[in-house]
Formats: structure tokens, sequence, C-alpha cells
């Protein structure tokens, strides 16, 4: 039996960006991909503050995150595997990202052998701790309002690891054509 077509005019209509993407297997789908934009830029903006909050100013949602992943576990990085982690094709973007931090003392590099590896300097990891303490009075704070909440998260988080990898398949399917 044929679906029937949720672009319907009745209430229950999708909430998306491009209407003429939609389609009558998946307005889903759709509506997924418009939660996302709405729901990245949201994330960025709230980054970018954050980390201007915490003192650290005129960064790009990259740099924010690049400076993150650098801090993550206290281990120097390679630009391969800060790339690989935070599926990034285009090195270039992360390098300049690097390179931005450097200069403003958050982030130093050191050769090792042919690598070159990054890692937080103490300025760095000051920033990142003091973000670390506006996140969780701005924003971790808000969940403790719904004890399910967090059970949805974590859910959610799943399911968009299994969503990046079928978007990620697509592209190479897309990109073969």
């Amino acid at each position: 039996m044929p679906r029937k077509n949720s672009l319907s005019t009745s209430a229950a209509s999708p909430i998306v960006s491009s209407a003429h993407l939609v389609s009558q297997d998946s307005a889903e789908m759709s509506e997924f991909e418009f939660g996302l934009i709405v729901a990245g830029n949201a994330f960025h903006r709230w980054i970018i503050h954050c980390m201007a909050a915490a003192g650290l100013k005129d960064l790009t949602p990259l740099d924010v995150l690049v400076l993150h992943h650098v801090t993550h576990r206290a281990r120097d990085k390679r630009l391969a595997d800060i790339c690989f982690i935070m599926n990034i094709e285009d090195t270039h973007l992360v390098n300049y990202a690097l390179k931005k931090l450097q200069g403003l003392g958050v982030v130093v590099s050191q050769k090792n052998g042919k690598d070159v590896t990054y890692a937080a300097t103490d300025e760095g990891r000051a920033y990142v701790q003091r973000y670390r303490e506006i996140r969780e009075s701005c924003l971790i704070d808000a969940l403790k309002a719904d004890d399910g909440l967090n059970r949805d998260i974590g859910e959610l988080a799943r399911l968009l690891r299994v969503l990046s990898g079928m978007y990620d398949q697509a592209a190479r399917a897309a990109a073969s054509l």
C-alpha cells in the first residue's frame, strides 16, 4: 500500500527548510535534517559564547572544538588524528585552527620524528577548565529539571552516530556517480 504523502496540508505537516527535498518515503529525514541544521547552529553559537565567557574570544566553532580535542585526555595529537576523530576531510581547516590556537598561546606543537604533534598549554587547559565550569552552570544544570532527558540524549547520541555512518556511505555513493 503506498504511503500517504506527508506533505498534505494537515496540521501534522513536517517542519523542514527545503520542502522540495521532502520524500514521500521519509518526510522524517527532512525534519531531522532541518533539526540538525538548527541544532548545529545553536550548538556553534553556544560554544563560541561559552568560550568567550571563559575569556577566549574571537574563535570560530572549529577553533573551539579543536582546542577541546587537543586538550582531550592530555595526550599529544597529530593533525591526521584530529581530523579523523572529528570526521573532517579538509586538513587545511584544522591546520588553520591549530595555527590560530598556537598564535593565542593555548596550543603548542612539537616535532616527534616525522610527525608534528599538538597539545594544550597550561593556559589552554585553564580556558578549557573555565569553559567546563560555565558549561556546568549554564547548560548541564538545566538538565536537572527533567530526569528522562539524559536518557533521551544518550539515545539521540547513539542515533546520530548511526546516521553519520549512513551519511558517510551516501556521500561515498554520490561521489562515485
